[in-house]
């Protein structure tokens, strides 16, 4: 998961670009970086870290211009130097800045095909750098016999994009001199959405971001999410040009948005994410309810952050004590992208503390969103159990998660997810909990289907092992697996370094 955005406005658009990226952080804590357009030129500033450890006040002065965009990320694949950090740059045509949510699932013949056919080089191992050459590719192959530049020329290169590109990908692009396009593909896996702040008079300002919660933050009205395989332009004058750029595009977003990745008071593609969450939780009610009607629960507690919407609707729907037990660190990132077990379960350590007076000689009920490769969960219970807790039971507010995700998210090699191969009750006896209840498919599916019933299929495959994109077969999960092992990102991690990324000045003109 990564966060991005896109604005164009009347004055500077440096803090708020940088705002957006401080609301967007939860989408990544790997790297930050923001580019800007001013007078023909672009100014860039990208590296390592949190957005408030990035930009300090020269490198924020130094990024002027009406248009830009941002970008926060975590590494999927590739390795986690701040070369790799995003928005990535070309200077034909035009001078293209892009930056990428997702993951190309045909990345490796892109790269083959750029450099045999389309002549371009790729100097990182980013897919994001592969789709932004085939962007510029084909928008210079649009004006080889055109002077200027219009929308529709755009909208033609981005329909190009969407024939050559697999995957998920929602991206912002800046073009130098002529304005920011923002668009999803296909299949519209990954959120996108715009919105306008037209308080003042004059052309309004106009941002494309991954949440809805990034434009609401800064006063901008949400137009609407972009449709899977649209594309939005915003011209320097403020002007906002639309097309539907592909020729059977079908929403079939990410349903693991809903469950973990988007913030709760964000609506993507019509879906609140708060209130799909606590559906979840009524729905795990009613399942502990069928299962277990003389259960002795005696308190439900949340991991927190993520854990505690659907632990809250849990708890009334049961009628049981809904208890803070656990206090978070706020300054450690996500554990289950921290490569190692090792590291993985010391972040556990640091990251969480019980309050002993919620745990001591009760049966207590722990609220996830999820499981992902189960050393969290397996240490929260051990935590409670220390505690004092009499019985540790664990429910998700997710099924389990068995196969890996190819479009973006990094959940890792099938045989470090602790639900692959493994019955319900053999993930319970692995955590060590006395009970384990999980969500069921259907349900979860229903939470999020309510608020928009004109979605007719999410992306599941973490879940079901159904991709959507229609391309993956066991050979391309074997090969990321191998890519994304524990094993193989400290060996990336090693062989990479921290190669240094400062604040660059790049003419624009062609």
């Amino acid at each position: 998961m990564c966060g991005i955005v896109g604005l164009v406005a009347r004055e500077d658009v440096n803090q708020r670009l940088y705002d957006a990226l401080i609301v967007l952080q939860h989408r990544g804590q790997d790297a930050a970086g923001i580019m800007t357009c001013d007078d023909g030129k672009v100014f860039l500033r990208k590296s390592n870290g949190l957005v408030s450890d990035v930009f300090r006040q020269d490198h924020m002065e130094r990024l002027s211009g009406r248009m830009g965009i941002g970008h926060v990320r975590y590494p999927t694949a590739g390795c986690s130097t701040s070369a790799e950090a995003q928005p990535f740059f070309v200077n034909s045509p035009f001078g293209i800045a892009l930056a990428h949510n997702g993951n190309l699932t045909n990345a490796d013949r892109l790269e083959e095909e750029l450099f045999r056919s389309d002549r371009r080089h790729i100097n990182t191992t980013s897919d994001s750098e592969v789709l932004l050459n085939v962007f510029a590719h084909e928008l210079d192959e649009v004006l080889h016999q055109r002077k200027g530049l219009s929308p529709d020329d755009i909208f033609e290169a981005v329909a190009a994009v969407h024939r050559r590109c697999r995957g998920a990908y929602a991206v912002v692009a800046m073009i130098a001199g002529h304005g920011v396009v923002g668009f999803r593909d296909p299949n519209g896996i990954r959120p996108l959405c715009f919105g306008k702040d037209d308080r003042t008079e004059g052309q309004p300002d106009w941002m494309i971001a991954s949440e809805s919660v990034a434009l609401v933050a800064q006063g901008f009205d949400v137009e609407r999410d972009v449709a899977p395989g649209e594309a939005v332009f915003i011209d320097t004058e403020g002007r906002c040009h639309t097309r539907q750029c592909a020729t059977d595009p079908q929403l079939r977003p990410c349903i693991f948005e809903h469950v973990y990745l988007a913030r709760p008071d964000s609506v993507t593609d019509g879906v609140s994410v708060y209130r799909a969450r606590l559906r979840m939780g009524e729905a795990l009610a009613r399942k502990i309810q069928r299962l277990r009607p003389d259960h002795d629960i005696d308190a439900v507690i949340p991991i927190p952050d993520s854990g505690r919407t659907a632990a809250i609707a849990l708890a009334t729907s049961l009628g049981v004590h809904l208890r803070e037990g656990f206090i978070k660190n706020r300054y450690i990132g996500r554990t289950f992208i921290m490569p190692g077990q090792a590291q993985r379960r010391k972040s556990v350590r640091q990251k969480l503390n019980p309050v002993e007076s919620e745990f001591k000689d009760r049966v207590v009920c722990l609220v996830d969103d999820s499981i992902v490769r189960g050393t969290t969960s397996s240490q929260i219970i051990q935590m409670a159990r220390d505690a004092g807790a009499r019985k540790v039971y664990f429910c998700s507010a997710a099924p389990p998660v068995r196969f890996p995700n190819v479009y973006g998210i990094d959940m890792p090699a099938p045989e470090e997810l602790v639900a692959h191969g493994r019955t319900e009750e053999e993930v319970q006896e692995h955590i060590h909990a006395d009970w384990l209840v999980y969500q069921d498919l259907d349900d979860l599916i229903a939470c999020s289907q309510i608020d928009n019933p004109s979605i007719r299929q999410f992306d599941c495959s973490v879940f079901d092992g159904q991709y959507v994109t229609g391309d993956i077969d066991a050979a391309y999960i074997d090969r990321i697996s191998a890519e994304r092992g524990d094993e193989a990102k400290q060996a990336r991690e090693r062989r990479g370094g921290r190669a240094e990324t400062t604040l660059v000045e790049v003419s624009s003109e062609v």
